[in-house]
């Protein structure tokens, strides 16, 4: 059964669908732009709950208790230190990390500095940091692709530019959601201060990630990892999923799927298949 609970950390409150058993095995999921927790509905009501505990937040922007403004609140080190305070709220000393989109860029940055906290690690469409940041400013493909993301460096004018015709751009994203899923995405961009939050992920983060063609910005990834892309993907290219595979030291999966972006609405059952092997093949000890 699924229910909707708050998670203080600090002075913020964080919203996070939830479902199984809170003694069991942690899976934290992290949603992507533009979306909320609610696209892990579906998949965390697959895994059994009497053995885990799922725990998908609506990230920080997203959810009204958590929404401070100025792009300085929403820097990848403060995204990550929301997951690891979620985790600490758990109880738990480990945990699986489950992310799509934004929501991976956060995981690699997470699964990279916490290791000892992660019995597995599933990134969906974005790969490594490194590799990605490196993409965008080498790569002539992945620049065209990631047009927006400087386009999104203007104040202001994204959002009106988002809001157009009752969020047309996004409602095109959309396409495969179902009606309850758009709504409950709409909930949250309709609210202006939540709608330049989640913008301010990019602005806030947007010189590090381009850093990454001088310099190292992350290192090597020590946790087992599976790793999904859809090589029709209009936003991320090859180049930078294939220069990511070299940073993968331990257990290592890439799964490449004839498909775009939106792939847990479009390839359910694969990534169903894929990211539910690879917890159980990563089942911690203290709850074999």
């Amino acid at each position: 059964m699924q229910e909707t609970i708050q998670i203080p950390i600090g002075k913020y409150r964080f919203d996070c669908r939830t479902h199984g058993n809170p003694q069991g095995e942690p899976i934290i999921f992290l949603h992507g732009f533009p979306e909320t927790s609610y696209m892990w509905k579906r998949l965390m009501s697959t895994f059994p709950e009497e053995s885990y505990y799922g725990v998908a937040p609506n990230l920080r922007g997203y959810s009204k208790g958590a929404c401070p403004r100025g792009k300085r609140h929403y820097s990848l080190d403060k995204l990550s230190k929301d997951v690891m305070g979620i985790s600490q709220f758990l109880g738990k000393d480990k945990f699986h990390l489950v992310g799509h989109d934004w929501g991976a860029v956060i995981g690699w940055k997470v699964v990279h500095d916490h290791p000892q906290a992660i019995l597995s690690w599933t990134g969906v469409s974005v790969p490594h940091l490194q590799a990605f940041g490196k993409a965008m400013v080498l790569d002539e493909g992945q620049r065209k692709m990631s047009q927006y993301v400087r386009d999104f460096q203007w104040p202001l004018l994204p959002e009106k530019m988002l809001r157009k015709n009752d969020f047309k751009v996004f409602r095109k994203f959309w396409r495969h959601s179902e009606p309850e899923q758009v709504a409950d995405y709409l909930k949250v961009f309709r609210n202006p201060r939540q709608l330049t939050a989640a913008i301010n992920y990019y602005r806030s983060n947007y010189e590090l990630l381009k850093k990454a063609a001088i310099g190292q910005i992350l290192g090597n990834i020590q946790v087992p990892t599976l790793f999904i892309w859809g090589n029709q993907d209009l936003a991320i290219g090859a180049f930078g999923v294939n220069e990511g595979h070299q940073y993968m030291k331990s257990d290592y999966e890439f799964l490449e799927l004839d498909a775009g972006h939106w792939l847990i609405q479009t390839e359910y059952d694969q990534l169903k298949n894929a990211i539910t092997k690879h917890i159980a093949n990563n089942k911690g000890s203290s709850f074999s």
